[in-house]
């Protein structure tokens, strides 16, 4: 049993509608949840790994791509209710992710807060108080490029660097399938650099996804759009 599980939750933020996909690997040993949404998100997680038949309880790991409040809000909140749970991330973003550093995307936020013209600093200032309220979580498990985990018969840890310094993504199935976190995002069909404006490095985040989308990978997961697939698996 060697499972890659897409989730898809919608969510309202006032008169915005969005989606996240995070990830499942399931297989005989392993549950593995890739990145699990914005603080107050972990109802919803659950109900999407319950809707596919699957029981959180059996949580062995949550993977971290990288430091971003949608991507670890619920982490917190995952911990206190699954504490079996192993939290995974790299080597670079795990300060940021257990808290013993201050969050690059707050200290970008609030250098940015200093140019917003004044009808855009409310908003800055409400952003900058949401990234500070984001509890944090010890990392238990540190990887780096190219460790290879057993999960799914084989997960290879990408460096994806760019959008933060230490963002993963994840390669399966001998490289036809890559889970690419923010290294890549789906928008109207076409794969994009994701929000390059915020990019803490934009030409290795423009690497980084040259990576991903020169790999050959026949399938690419983003967080931000969905699946994308090569026409033939799309027969």
């Amino acid at each position: 049993m060697k499972n890659i599980i897409m989730l898809e939750i919608p969510f309202s933020f006032g008169e915005v509608n969005d989606v996240i996909y995070p990830v499942l690997l399931q297989d005989e040993k392993n549950l593995v949840l890739i990145d699990c949404g914005y603080i107050g998100f972990l109802p919803l997680i659950e109900q999407a790994i319950e809707d596919k038949g699957l029981d959180c309880h059996r949580l062995t790991h949550v993977v971290i791509t990288h430091q971003d409040h949608d991507h670890m809000g619920a982490l917190w909140a995952l911990k206190q209710k699954y504490p079996q749970v192993q939290v995974v991330a790299s080597e670079v973003e795990a300060p940021y992710i257990s808290g013993t550093e201050k969050s690059l995307r707050l200290v970008q936020a609030e250098q940015m807060q200093e140019l917003l013209p004044e009808e855009q600093k409310e908003f800055g200032l409400k952003f900058c108080e949401l990234l500070r309220s984001v509890k944090t979580v010890p990392v238990d498990c540190c990887v780096k490029d190219g460790d290879v985990l057993d999960w799914c018969g084989g997960c290879k840890v990408i460096a994806t660097p760019g959008h933060t310094p230490g963002h993963l993504s994840f390669s399966l199935e001998e490289g036809r399938t890559i889970v690419a976190g923010d290294a890549a995002v789906l928008e109207n069909g076409r794969l994009i650099v994701a929000n390059p404006q915020f990019a803490l490095d934009l030409e290795q985040a423009k690497q980084s996804f040259q990576k991903i989308t020169e790999s050959g990978a026949q399938k690419i997961y983003c967080y931000h759009g969905g699946l994308w697939q090569t026409p033939e698996e799309t027969k």
